[in-house]
């Protein structure tokens, strides 16, 4: 038996994943994990939980799935610090396609996959690569808060988040494009999430995009957030921006505040752009409100005006219906996450030409 290290070479990476000096590859955002395709008799997964798992609390701790051929086979929260699944077992060697995903978000807590001791004769050989690559950079909404939870009244919960019930994964999945997701709950472009009106400036996703990630866990003794990401690992040909609706808390309709939105998103604008500097930028808004649009499309033509970059555009996302219902702290149902999906992958193909 010999523990085999998950790599680039042996694994396809999904979103941002961080291989350790001990071959642990850590997962802290929505999304992001591996997928391979497994030749053998018998697999076993051995995932490690981050801190938190000692630190608590238990809705903090990190969920994950594990599909086989495309069903999923495990969801789980980690509650323990190593946790072994076997997803394939079997006397008779097959070849089966293995996505390991993380379904809760990188604030809250990070696992980690361990090398994986391969049966003599196993192999594993990473899935090819999807004819399109999106990122989407977001809030709870992307990160699919609240969905498994179908009480409006009820708060955050990571056991209730699965980011693949959630609109842009869906996406990704409607355009058969590999993917990956920038999001953090409650954090905006220029302020978290504030019920007093008092603004939350540590909350802000320019603050950490060009980091792994953003995680109270974390890999090991690492903080995520001490960590440049390597944009060259993954250039996306098309980045979807979905920031406003925490703002919105803390704008209302202050025109300063909304001015100081407008002229951070475009800071933010041009971040996205030195770092992808190929792609198509859309920026999204509307799910849980669409009062600041009209700013999200201010900085869009601002932004062109003084860079004269027109690789970018805005589109509209139809606010959530009641009769399409509420879950977890009135967050989007699967209902409406499919809905916004929809409209979202045919404004897509419009811009793309996919």
């Amino acid at each position: 038996m010999k523990g085999t290290r998950l790599t680039a070479e042996n694994a396809k990476q999904v979103g941002r994943t961080y291989l350790d000096d001990e071959g642990t590859l850590w997962c802290a955002l929505s999304g992001s994990g591996v997928e391979f395709e497994f030749t053998g008799k018998n697999l076993d997964i051995i995932i490690e939980s981050d801190k938190v798992i000692s630190t608590g609390p238990r809705d903090h701790y990190s969920r994950l799935a594990i599909l086989v051929d495309g069903e999923r086979v495990v969801d789980d929260m980690l509650n323990d610090g190593i946790k072994k699944y076997s997803p394939i077992q079997g006397d008779t060697e097959v070849t089966k396609t293995v996505q390991i995903i993380k379904l809760s978000e990188t604030a809250m807590s990070c696992f980690g996959i361990l090398p994986i001791n391969l049966e003599e004769g196993a192999t594993i050989k990473p899935t090819a690569s999807k004819p399109h690559k999106i990122e989407f950079i977001g809030d709870s909404i992307t990160c699919g808060y609240g969905v498994d939870d179908e009480d409006p009244t009820h708060g955050f919960a990571t056991s209730t988040e699965d980011v693949t019930r959630a609109y842009a994964y869906k996406t990704a999945q409607n355009l058969g494009a590999d993917y990956s997701m920038f999001s953090i709950s409650g954090w905006g472009i220029i302020s978290g999430w504030t019920g007093n009106g008092e603004q939350h400036p540590e909350q802000q996703i320019p603050l950490y995009y060009e980091k792994q990630a953003f995680s109270y866990g974390g890999f090991d003794d690492v903080e995520a957030q001490s960590l440049d990401w390597d944009f060259s690992r993954y250039q996306p040909e098309l980045v979807v921006i979905n920031l406003g609706t925490n703002d919105d808390s803390y704008c209302k309709t202050d025109e300063d505040k909304r001015a100081a939105y407008v002229a951070g998103y475009v800071e933010f604008l041009k971040t996205v752009r030195k770092n992808n500097p190929d792609a198509r930028i859309l920026c999204t808004l509307g799910i849980m409100g669409d009062n600041l649009y009209p700013c999200v499309e201010k900085a869009v033509s601002d932004y062109s005006a003084e860079t004269g970059d027109a690789n970018i555009s805005a589109f509209h996302l139809e606010p959530q219906k009641p009769e399409d219902g509420l879950v977890a702290d009135y967050h989007p149902t699967e209902t409406t996450h499919t809905k916004a999906a929809e409209a979202l992958t045919a404004e897509i193909k419009r811009v793309m030409g996919w």
